[in-house]
């Protein structure tokens, strides 16, 4: 059955000068939000308009770089970053005459509200009474993850209105992060739960975060620890405590799809994804931020200071994922807070890039810990002599006890004691039969090396196995390998690593020098094939970077045609089929790589913050140039005209978009260079290829083509049933299972093409 859909549609009332829902089904909103005389102030909107200056009611509403005003667009603001006030742009006069602006007629804004605010709260409060009924009696717990923001302060009052108050706990998880503001709503809506029966519990790491910003280096987009350490596993112990057991239950949690790409692909109840061995419940998943506000309205609800403050979220006070103005409301708001965590990364930034790297961003773009100052490796590893060699050197823990979680094949290993550490030897035919035992072996050591002693290790295990209450202790493991399932097996090591054996390797994103292909110049090459290389009218320079294309595509070896580009002309080089397996090659290649990684399928970026996207990360102007053009001319050749791989408008405005599937052993070849690249790790998860957060060698079918969670279920199910000497993928009770046959290699699903 179809679930009933919230998502109403809104407009912004003339007669209230509040926010009008309305019965119509939407599929996008703007993310409006009240405005109220403290933001107008921070923008210089008193050198134009008069206004109360007290806080107590909205006067207007923004819609993102919008202000509305009695059903008015009056005014909009330019650009900004966390230094640099947006310019504010009058578009229209609020009131005539000059007079004083007025605040928005809530009640009967409310008024006008309440039918269908009533339909949204029926429905909602059902889907928490039956999720409630479904686990009643198979969970131990129900609880709420309460953060301070609107979302959750809506959220807890539906479950309130929902359930038994002795039926649920309130967590907060406390990052150390939050915004000041945010801390005084805890306190008040903890006294509020006290009042009313109602557990409530608050959870925090034992680590420090600003001392977590240097030990494991600021946070990233794709290196995100911080989440894992100071939010989820702190919830699951500190539950794990109260409840004096291990436990399996639901958190109500106020995620909704409107907030960013990655959230609209969520489903209503998940497992796992969250916090591992948990059931997580969207219950406002397809809520808007009209419906929100509403609510919070309609019900005279608590609201965060922070969001009169010209905040969009009351989410952690610097985050690698936000950027242009609304860091500049974070920083007028709390300037002092924002600057610690900015000294950390001016601190951690050995390349001394200085102010531009801060306002673009760029510290949010590491995906390593090659340019983080005194960051001094502690393990190393390589081929020598028939063995697989670890160095590890000043060890933060004894791998005496790592190695408890993984089966021992027989003592196969042998440690060489060394002044400052030791050095592990483990057999190189070992490493070449069992490939997953070697991977887990490996972790065990970056583990030992690196580990300070985060918890998300114990944590993750539900035997209650791991404890670091007087230093690490393991015992009873039952090597269900739950904390072996962290990126890389360490998050500081993941996080602080360069390359396997600790050298630096430099992979320049200008990987063309501006000379990629051109339509003229593959047409040519098809058609000559070999001879092109003696018959061509390119420069020196352009004959260079459009070998490396050729090469990176997997089309040539030198200056000879490989097996896949023979393959490649049987199907006809400009098809769909073949542009899909070039793609799916050329993923590694260091600057599509990037195009891929960092700009969202269906998303238009504005060239200007692209620019600025590469100029955080060190690269020169001219490169950056450079780099961009390569992207539009990609989107001028059959890549673009037929993969559909992406497209540049004529005001330079970028997007990447979904690519056209010729075929689906296409994406079948894609997932064999993923296992290839991910240390040839046969068996995954389409949650994991769905997670893009991940900072992998091995690049998902998902993010490359563009593909959906549903597309890419059906694909599976369709490959391994045409394709089953391929791929055997199952999805079953909420779990799914993605298994490659190992002793197969990407080029022999090319050669099903012959």
């Amino acid at each position: 059955m179809e679930k009933e859909k919230l998502m109403y549609s809104y407009s912004f009332d003339e007669e209230t000068g509040g926010i009008l829902l309305n019965s119509c089904p939407t599929k996008m909103s703007k993310e409006p939000r009240p405005v109220y005389a403290r933001e107008l102030d921070i923008l210089g909107f008193d050198k134009f308009w008069k206004y109360t200056k007290k806080n107590e009611k909205p006067i207007m509403w923004a819609e993102y770089t919008n202000y509305y005003y009695f059903g008015k667009n009056v005014a909009k603001i330019k650009d900004g970053n966390l230094y640099t006030k947006p310019e504010l742009i009058i578009l229209e006069e609020a009131e005539p005459k000059g007079r004083k602006l007025k605040f928005i007629n809530i009640s009967k804004m409310n008024e006008k509200n309440r039918d269908l605010l009533s339909v949204i709260e029926q429905i909602t409060v059902k889907k928490i009474f039956d999720v409630y009924k479904k686990f009643e009696r198979k969970l131990d717990c129900f609880s709420v993850a309460f953060s301070g923001g609107k979302d959750s302060i809506v959220l807890l009052e539906l479950v309130k209105k929902t359930l038994p108050h002795n039926a649920f706990y309130v967590i907060f998880g406390d990052t150390q992060m939050e915004f000041p503001d945010t801390y005084s709503v805890i306190d008040k809506i903890e006294k509020q739960c006290k009042k009313e029966s109602i557990v409530f519990l608050r959870a925090k790491s034992d680590l420090e975060i600003k001392e977590s910003w240097r030990v494991f280096g600021p946070p990233s987009r794709v290196l995100r620890w911080c989440c894992g350490i100071h939010k989820s596993a702190p919830q699951t112990i500190t539950l794990r405590n109260y409840l004096n057991k291990d436990y399996k239950g639901l958190s109500f949690v106020g995620v909704r799809a409107e907030e960013s790409p990655a959230r609209s692909t969520y489903d209503d109840l998940s497992f796992g994804e969250k916090i591992k061995g948990q059931y997580s419940h969207n219950a406002i998943l397809e809520w808007t931020s009209a419906e929100i506000w509403s609510y919070i309205f309609a019900n005279d609800l608590l609201i965060n200071e922070a969001y009169k403050k010209g905040n969009g979220r009351a989410g952690c006070l610097l985050c690698p994922t936000s950027g242009g103005n609304s860091d500049f409301f974070r920083q007028s708001s709390y300037p002092q807070e924002i600057q610690n965590f900015v000294d950390i990364i001016k601190e951690k930034d050995s390349r001394n890039l200085g102010k531009d790297y801060i306002i673009s961003n760029g510290w949010g773009a590491r995906n390593n810990g090659r340019d983080l100052s005194d960051n001094k490796l502690h393990y190393f590893e390589k081929f020598e002599n028939g063995f697989l060699k670890i160095d590890i050197i000043e060890p933060e823990s004894n791998y005496k006890e790592w190695i408890k979680t993984i089966k021992n094949l027989n003592d196969n290993f042998k440690v060489e004691q060394k002044p400052n550490g030791y050095s592990i030897y483990l057999p190189e035919q070992i490493v070449k039969e069992n490939p997953s035992y070697t991977k887990l072996f490996k972790q065990v050591f970056k583990k030992s090396a690196y580990c300070m002693s985060c918890k998300v290790c114990e944590a993750n295990c539900r035997n209650g196995s791991i404890s670091f209450e007087k230093g690490l202790s393991i015992s009873n493991c039952l090597q269900c390998g739950e904390c072996h399932k962290i990126d890389n097996g360490c998050l500081r090591f993941h996080s602080l690593r360069f390359s396997t054996n600790g050298e630096v390797k430099m992979r320049s994103l200008n990987s063309f020098a501006g000379h990629t292909a051109k339509p003229e110049w593959l047409r040519d090459f098809f058609d000559k094939k070999e001879n092109f290389f003696k018959e061509n009218s390119l420069g020196p320079n352009q004959f260079s970077g459009f070998k490396r294309f050729l090469r990176d595509a997997g089309i040539i070896e030198k200056e000879n045609l490989t097996e896949i580009a023979g393959i490649i002309c049987r199907i006809g080089w400009d098809t769909e089929i073949s542009l899909g397996i070039m793609l799916a090659n050329l993923a590694y290649n260091p600057q599509f790589e990037w195009f891929i990684k960092n700009l969202s399928v269906g998303r238009i970026y504005e060239r200007k913050y692209v620019e600025e996207m590469l100029s955080g990360l060190g690269i020169d102007k001219k490169s950056v140039g450079m780099i961009l053009e390569s992207f539009k001319r990609i989107c001028e050749t059959v890549f673009g005209q037929s993969l559909n791989f992406g497209n540049v408008a004529k005001n330079g405005d970028i997007q990447r978009t979904k690519c056209r599937i010729g075929d689906n052993r296409v994406i079948l070849y894609s997932l064999y260079k993923f296992a290839e690249n991910a240390n040839n790790y046969y068996q995954f998860t389409l949650t994991r290829l769905l997670n893009f957060t991940i900072d992998s060698s091995g690049i998902s079918p998902n993010q490359i083509f563009g593909i959906t969670k549903e597309e890419m279920q059906t694909i599976l199910l369709n490959l391994t049933t045409k394709y089953p000497e391929f791929i055997n993928a199952s999805f079953t009770h909420d779990l799914d299972k993605i298994s490659l046959t190992e002793n197969l290699k990407s080029n022999d699903v090319l050669k099903s093409f012959i």
